[in-house]
């Protein structure tokens, strides 16, 4: 299937938004400047415009990012966006650490059998990565099932490469990030980081829906 303009567009944008909250810790990362602008969105007007995503869903999982973003806007002078404790502490428990996370963001841990990172998903990835020539996004500290990577990626692939969109999205990306992004939803206990989850996973779910993509779900070990 030859995927439309229209579709590639919101395939790069939504992996190009949604990538960089699940990457930068609010604080101290890069991406001070999409946390302030989407802290000043209109959920409802916003949820309208988004793209695949169920509207219902898109707009609970952008109520909950604008809601929990507020405290934080509020910080900053004049109202300008500083990440507050409780969004950055949020972000630290669920992906980073040192704590055991309740959420690892890598697929492998869900796939594998032994529930570590680098496992068969990640191997899978890369082995699909070289065969397609398709240019690593991280280094080798960095597993390349990390959800924030693989939205990056899928993003670069509508752009550059929209003929590998659907066989990425199918075999790499959609068989476990719905799981994923299900377990994220009810165990984050900041508004945010729960409609974070929401708004990708109907995103993702929606993508799926639009290009009739068949899809295998493997089994999962969490």
């Amino acid at each position: 299937m030859t995927l439309s303009s229209d579709n590639l567009s919101a395939l790069s944008f939504v992996g190009n938004t949604l990538s960089p909250l699940f990457l930068e810790d609010p604080r101290t990362g890069g991406a001070g400047a999409l946390f302030e602008a989407l802290s000043r969105l209109n959920a409802d007007e916003a949820a309208a415009e988004w793209p695949l995503a169920d509207r219902d869903e898109a707009r609970e999982g952008l109520g909950l990012m604008v809601a929990g973003l507020e405290a934080s806007r509020a910080r900053g002078a004049e109202g300008a966006f500083r990440a507050d404790d409780e969004l950055a502490d949020e972000y630290r428990r669920l992906f980073i650490g040192p704590a055991i996370k309740p959420a690892p963001p890598w697929g492998s841990v869900y796939t594998d059998r032994e529930q570590v990172i680098f496992g068969e998903t990640t191997l899978r990835l890369r082995s699909w990565m070289r065969q397609h020539g398709v240019t690593r996004l991280a280094d080798d500290r960095m597993p390349d099932d990390h959800i924030g990577l693989m939205l990056s990626l899928m993003a670069t692939l509508a752009e550059e490469r929209p003929d590998l969109v659907e066989e990425y999205l199918a075999e790499h990306l959609l068989p476990w990030t719905p799981h994923f992004l299900a377990l994220l939803a009810s165990c984050a206990t900041h508004p945010f980081y729960q409609g974070l989850a929401i708004l990708t996973k109907a995103t993702l779910e929606g993508a799926q829906a639009e290009l009739s993509l068949a899809v295998t779900v493997p089994r999962f070990y969490r």
